[in-house]
C-alpha cells in the first residue's frame, strides 16, 4: 500500500509539474514557436499561399498555438484537400498537406474540378492541361466520374478516349470523342446494360465510317438490339444497323 500510495503521489506531482509549465510558459516567454515546416515539396499550392493562410493563426508558445486552426485555415486553400499539423519539440510545426489531383473538368465550365476522388472543388488550372470534362446532377460526380473511366477502357481498343461524359438529370448517358462523335447509350438497364451498349458500339465502330452518308455525328445506342446513326448534313435522316 506504501509503495502504491508514493507512485500515485508521484504520478500527481508530474501532472502538476506539466500543468504548471504549461500554464506558465506563454507568460515567462518559454518554449518559443521557432519555425513552420511543410514536410514535402508542393505542386498546385504555392508557399506564398500557405504563410498569408497561416500568418493570423501563428500566435502563442510551442505549447499553445492553436494546431485546429491552423488545419482548418489550410484546408480553405483552393489546392488543398486535407491538412495535418503536428508539433515536433522543443519548437517547431509540422505540416503534411494532400493536394488536389484533378481528374477533369465538371459542369458547364465555372471554373469547377473534379479530383481522383471524385469530389468537387473549385480553383484555376495551372498551365495546359487536357483534361476530359464531366458533368451530371448534383452529387454524382463520383459515379460519373468511375463510368469515365469504364468507358475510356471499353474505348480503348479502337483507339478513342471521351472527351465529355454527361449523366442527364433523367440519368441516361451521353458520350462525345475526341473526334466530336456522340455516342448516346441511355439509361443503364438490367436487360441491356449500359456496358453491353457501348462494347456493341465498339465493335460496329470500324464500320461507321464506311456509310454511304459519310461518318455519323452521333450514334444512337438506346436501341435493344441495334443503333440508329444521324449525320449532319441531313439532321432528319437516319439509318439503323442490326446486330
Amino acid at each position: 500500500m506504501t509503495a502504491i500510495s508514493d507512485l500515485l503521489l508521484l504520478a500527481a506531482g508530474a501532472a502538476l509539474l506539466v500543468a504548471a509549465v504549461v500554464w506558465g510558459a506563454p507568460r515567462l516567454h518559454l518554449f518559443p514557436l521557432k519555425e513552420l515546416r511543410v514536410t514535402h515539396e508542393l505542386l498546385e499550392v504555392q508557399r506564398a499561399e500557405v504563410e498569408e493562410s497561416l500568418e493570423a493563426q501563428l500566435h502563442g508558445s510551442f505549447f499553445t498555438v492553436n494546431l485546429e486552426a491552423l488545419r482548418l485555415s489550410l484546408e480553405q486553400l483552393t489546392w488543398v484537400r486535407r491538412a495535418e499539423v503536428w508539433r515536433e519539440w522543443p519548437g517547431r510545426i509540422d505540416v503534411r498537406i494532400e493536394e488536389q489531383r484533378a481528374a477533369a473538368h465538371w459542369g458547364d465550365g465555372h471554373g469547377e474540378l473534379v479530383n481522383t476522388y471524385g469530389e468537387v472543388f473549385a480553383a484555376p488550372l495551372s498551365g495546359e492541361r487536357q483534361l476530359p470534362r464531366l458533368s451530371g446532377p448534383v452529387g454524382s460526380s463520383s459515379e460519373v466520374l468511375h463510368r469515365y473511366g469504364e468507358f475510356a477502357e471499353l474505348l480503348n481498343p479502337i483507339g478513342r478516349r471521351p472527351a465529355q461524359v454527361a449523366l442527364s438529370p433523367r440519368l441516361a448517358w451521353v458520350i462525345e470523342l475526341e473526334d466530336g462523335m456522340l455516342v448516346e447509350l441511355g439509361r443503364e438497364q438490367a436487360k441491356a446494360p449500359i456496358r453491353m451498349r457501348l462494347q456493341r458500339f465498339v465493335d460496329y465502330y470500324p464500320t461507321l465510317s464506311a456509310t454511304r452518308h459519310g461518318r455519323p455525328q452521333a450514334v444512337d445506342m438506346r436501341y435493344p438490339n441495334g443503333f440508329a446513326l444521324r449525320f449532319p448534313a441531313t439532321a432528319g435522316q437516319e439509318g439503323k444497323g442490326k446486330k
